[in-house]
C-alpha cells in the first residue's frame, strides 16, 4: 500500500491535468481522478509489483476517460433535485406537492424506479438486482418512469423546461 500511495502522490497533479486538458472540465476532471484512484485502490496488492507505475496510471487513467465518454447518459430530470434542495418557498412547496401527486399516479413500477433511484438515491444496478431485472432492463425502466413523469408534471403542474431543468411553473388554483 506505502508504495501505491508513494506512486499515487508523485502522479496525481499529471493525471489531473492531463485529465482536465482533454474534459475542459475541472469537476469531471477531478471525478474522472478519483475513479483513478479507487481502481488503482482495488489493484493495491498488484501495485507494488510493477516496474512502470507512471504509465500504468496514465493507462487506467486514459481507460477511465474513454469509458467516461463512452457511457450513455441518460435523460435527467434535474429539478427533482432542485425541488428537494432549494429554500421552501410557497411556490416550491406548490411544486413539490404536485410532483409528489403525480409520481403517486404514476403505476408501481414506474412510481417504485424513481422512488428508489432518484429520490432515495439507490444506485441502478442496485435496483436492478431487487426488482429481479438485468441493468439494461432496469435502466429502459427508469428512463420510461422519468418521461412519463415529466410529461404528467407538464401536463397536470404547468410546467415549461430549458435545457437546465424547470424554468415556468404556474400553479393551479384549486376549487
Amino acid at each position: 500500500m506505502d508504495c501505491l500511495m508513494k506512486a499515487w502522490r508523485e502522479n496525481e497533479k499529471d493525471l489531473h491535468g492531463w485529465l482536465l486538458k482533454q474534459t475542459r472540465d475541472s469537476e469531471q476532471a477531478q471525478d474522472l481522478l478519483q475513479d483513478v484512484f479507487l481502481k488503482s485502490l482495488r489493484n493495491k496488492e498488484r501495485f507494488c509489483s510493477l516496474e512502470h507505475a507512471r504509465s500504468w496510471f496514465f493507462t487506467i487513467t486514459r481507460n477511465t476517460l474513454i469509458d467516461a465518454v463512452r457511457k450513455p447518459h441518460p435523460e435527467t430530470m434535474p429539478f427533482i433535485d432542485q425541488v428537494q434542495q432549494a429554500p421552501e418557498t410557497p411556490l416550491l412547496l406548490e411544486l413539490q406537492s404536485c410532483m409528489m401527486r403525480v409520481l403517486s399516479e404514476l403505476d408501481d413500477k414506474d412510481r417504485d424506479a424513481i422512488e428508489r433511484c432518484d429520490i432515495q438515491k439507490m444506485s441502478q444496478e442496485d435496483y436492478a438486482c431487487s426488482v429481479g431485472l438485468s441493468l439494461p432492463a432496469a435502466k429502459s425502466r427508469l428512463q420510461r418512469a422519468r418521461q412519463k413523469l415529466r410529461t404528467q408534471m407538464i401536463k397536470k403542474c404547468q410546467i415549461q423546461f430549458d435545457e437546465t431543468g424547470v424554468c415556468d411553473f404556474t400553479p393551479r388554483h384549486r376549487t
